[in-house]
């Protein structure tokens, strides 16, 4: 197990160094600068805005100056078009929205997703069967914000029930976490609903079923466990996605989250945003997934994290 973390981490810092490097000179590739677009602005003053942060020496020194200070001092910089702001103070600040509604979409997501699955594969092939597999292919297929749009005409604009934006009350909450889940409840239903079925054919079912186990046991202590391996797989980036922030679904809604920042970063070319945020993800993705390999050993004792020679 020691091993194992141990060359998990060795590994997610060369892939933080490598998103890092990548998004760096990525980022400068697009025309302009972060002051490109601030009109009747001196050449002078221009000029001065760009030193101040380090704009105006070679990208490679931009490039190490940056990697030194984040590794010595963790210092993200501060924001090129917030300039009163730092990045991590943003970071700070926008994640707990996006966190909270991408908490609530994984709950919702799990609990829905997997009972009806679990209840399309216990009538495979009757009405109700159907009728849920035609719910999770349409939830599958229609955008996140079509169903928002959509959402916020019914419950908002029609019935006047729910507000279609704004964020801070438990009733703000609903649509966006409804649009939200809507794709990934959808394709937890179809996963659990096929791995239910391959699982409930298997011998070991057949025998706790010839010792007299009623079929809710078998279901429940048995089958639904190892049915879990493949939504467990999908946690990882399910976590990672909704949690750090949509910016469609924020944007719909007006939810002051991470996703929106992380896009309006890009459009304004505000370069220590952009890695910060990068970073921010990326580090956040890459803990989702070793999580998601110690939850494997839970579901399934048989898996082990060692290596095979080891």
């Amino acid at each position: 197990m020691l091993k194992y973390i141990i060359r998990r981490l060795f590994v997610s810092l060369i892939t933080i160094f490598t998103v890092i490097t990548i998004i760096f000179f990525l980022i400068r590739m697009l025309p302009g600068d972060p002051f490109t677009s601030e009109r009747d602005v001196p050449v002078a003053v221009r000029a001065n805005m760009l030193a101040s942060f380090g704009l105006d020496r070679p990208l490679h020194q931009q490039y190490f100056i940056y990697l030194k200070n984040l590794v010595t001092k963790g210092d993200m910089g501060p924001s090129m078009k917030l300039r009163s702001r730092m990045v991590r103070d943003i970071i700070a600040y926008s994640f707990p929205a996006s966190a909270k509604i991408g908490f609530l979409v994984v709950l919702a997501s799990l609990a829905a997703g997997v009972n009806i699955g679990v209840a399309a594969a216990m009538h495979q092939g009757r009405k109700l069967d159907r009728f849920m597999m035609i719910i999770a292919t349409l939830g599958v297929t229609i955008p996140s914000f079509v169903l928002a749009n959509l959402m916020i005409l019914f419950f908002s604009i029609k019935l006047k029930i729910l507000p279609p934006t704004g964020y801070g009350e438990t009733r703000h909450l609903i649509l966006p976490v409804i649009a939200l889940a809507g794709y990934f409840t959808a394709f937890i239903a179809r996963l659990t609903r096929s791995k239910y079925l391959e699982v409930i054919q298997q011998d070991y079912i057949r025998t706790a079923r010839a010792k007299g186990l009623t079929w809710r046991s078998v279901v429940f202590k048995h089958a639904m466990k190892n049915s879990m391996i493949p939504v467990v797989t999908y946690l990882g980036p399910l976590i990672a996605n909704v949690v750090t922030g949509s910016f469609v679904i924020e944007t719909i809604f007006a939810i002051p989250g991470l996703g929106r920042e992380f896009v309006m970063s890009v459009s304004n070319r505000d370069y220590t945003l952009v890695l910060g945020v990068s970073i921010f993800y990326s580090s956040f993705v890459i803990l989702c997934n070793f999580l998601v390999d110690v939850l494997y050993v839970l579901v399934d004792p048989r898996i082990k994290l060692e290596d095979p020679e080891g």
